[in-house]
């Protein structure tokens, strides 16, 4: 059995101090926005929370982690890999300390794991990362329709982009579309049989979540995980004196994740940031409040995720490596 090594400490270090560039050219941003209005409203503004509140955010957090990583347990089963629940919440709450590289794509750490855990073929495991974010998408596309059609007052783009997101959610699971995609790439050129021979075989194993029994719970634990989030952002605007509907406040916190994550930037950073401050003002929130709101619900949601993340992650690493030597013992 081939013996993986372990993600070099080097470059581990980089993506993170990568994050923190971007999390700094953020806090810069949002520092120079809070002088437009005013230090003093911004801190008042932040000092009317009391660690219980506090405490709320970060519980509605928790419920969104604690739905997803369910969600991916249920995926991993479903793929017919042999993993404790205990695992899949190791796997995903570890992978969150990878979630500010670019296009979040050392959150792919997750299926390194699950290949040195159980010795399965990537072929069989790559298919869970693809159906995460599919699962994502579908999830904050459906939050955003419903809560477009019982808010008071519109996001310009909106629909649109809810229905472009579930669109994509649904192309992206298509198993024939890969299947076609492969055999058309290896008769165009002529090379690259092998890869595309995995991919084929890959793409063919996104056909076991197609089922209803499957789609449905893991559309639905998705919808009720970022829905946690959004209700945060609701709570929160109340309790700075700038309440926003329940409906428009998950539109926001909705729309300005998607767009955050269009930008391909680590977490989102940046274009979430910029897109929940204009859809506040545009809702009437006044400048301060907005500017307070989108600080908090960032730090209590995205880099409380990377904190826990952090703190996972070397557990996840020391699991696997001891269950890769004891799967490379054992075939000696």
């Amino acid at each position: 059995m081939k013996v993986t090594t372990a993600i070099p400490r080097t470059t581990r270090n980089r993506d993170i101090a990568l994050g923190a560039l971007f999390a700094l050219a953020i806090a810069a941003g949002l520092v120079m926005l809070a002088r437009g209005t005013g230090w003093s409203e911004v801190v008042n503004q932040i000092a009317r929370l009391g660690a219980v509140q506090i405490a709320v955010l970060l519980v509605l957090s928790l419920a969104n982690y604690g739905c997803r990583a369910l969600r991916w347990h249920v995926c991993v089963r479903r793929a017919g890999l042999d993993l404790p629940l205990s695992s899949s919440l190791r796997h995903f709450l570890g992978g969150f300390a990878m979630s500010v590289t670019p296009g979040r794509v050392g959150e792919l750490v997750r299926l390194r794991w699950i290949g040195r855990e159980t010795g399965a073929a990537m072929t069989r495991i790559a298919p869970l990362a693809l159906l995460d974010r599919a699962a994502d998408l579908g999830a904050m596309a459906l939050i955003l329709a419903v809560s477009l059609a019982l808010a008071q007052a519109g996001i310009a783009g909106g629909m649109l982009a809810a229905g472009g997101a579930l669109a994509l959610a649904f192309i992206v699971t298509r198993p024939g579309l890969f299947a076609a995609a492969a055999l058309g790439a290896y008769r165009a050129t002529g090379r690259f049989a092998r890869p595309l021979a995995r991919l084929r075989s890959a793409a063919g194993l996104l056909g076991r979540f197609q089922a209803p029994r499957v789609a449905v719970p893991v559309l639905a634990l998705g919808i009720v995980g970022w829905a946690a989030e959004g209700i945060g952002l609701w709570l929160l605007l109340g309790w700075f004196g700038a309440p926003v509907g329940f409906w428009a406040a998950i539109a926001i916190f909705t729309f300005a994740t998607l767009a955050g994550g269009l930008t391909g930037a680590p977490g989102g950073l940046g274009g979430a940031e910029a897109a929940m401050v204009a859809l506040l003002v545009a809702s009437d929130v006044p400048l301060d409040a907005a500017i307070a709101a989108t600080a908090v619900i960032r730090l209590t949601t995205l880099w409380f995720a990377l904190a826990i993340g952090l703190v996972v992650f070397p557990v996840a690493e020391r699991h696997a490596t001891r269950c890769e030597r004891d799967h490379a013992l054992e075939n000696r």
